[in-house]
């Protein structure tokens, strides 16, 4: 069962819209111990209506595709995760968190949907299908390295303008600083 029910949720999104109350004032109320899941039921109402005010009744299962490109999107541009999520249209935002880490921890292999305990037993394949799986394979090896080597690249060039940004402002204070003491002598 849900801990909070769908009428709950709603009065006090109402509540705060009314502008009767403030976040922070409703937490207390109610006896939260932060803020942070009435501004998640705001932003779901904000977004998706009453309908994102509900619990989901089925388990979503996300590819390693669409993982990817949730992360490429929070990466490459200066989105934050709620952004990112709305987006996507994806009512759990700490989702694409908790995607980001096991990515940057274990790669792209971290993001497969492999439940379970691995087979420890190879499956029999014929000669052709298997040589069929091994060029398969190395494409989507192939793939992935493209892909994080693609994200690298945009890593890279966002610290290198960041860097630069930085060089250029000290150079300012700099010259600004020279300036005042021709200005003394």
């Amino acid at each position: 069962m849900a801990k909070y029910s769908f009428d709950f949720k709603l009065k006090v999104v109402h509540e705060y819209l009314d502008q009767k109350r403030g976040i922070n004032f409703l937490a207390k109320k109610y006896g939260f111990k932060s803020n942070s899941q009435i501004g998640r039921w705001i932003n779901a109402y904000n977004e998706f209506g009453k309908e994102g005010l509900l619990r989901s009744r089925k388990n979503r299962n996300y590819s390693v595709q669409f993982k990817l490109d949730a992360i490429e999107l929070y990466l490459t541009t200066e989105l934050s995760y709620r952004e990112v999520a709305n987006r996507l249209e994806i009512n759990n935002l700490p989702l694409i968190a908790s995607w980001l880490r096991t990515y940057r921890k274990q790669g792209i292999d971290g993001l497969s949907n492999q439940k379970g305990r691995p087979t420890t037993m190879p499956k029999k394949k014929s000669k052709e299908v298997k040589l069929l799986t091994d060029e398969q394979s190395r494409l989507d090896t192939l793939e992935k390295e493209n892909r994080m080597l693609k994200i690298e690249n945009t890593y890279l060039k966002e610290l290198r303008r960041l860097r630069l940004e930085d060089e250029r402002k000290m150079n300012e204070s700099h010259e600004s600083f020279t300036a005042s003491e021709d200005t003394i002598n």
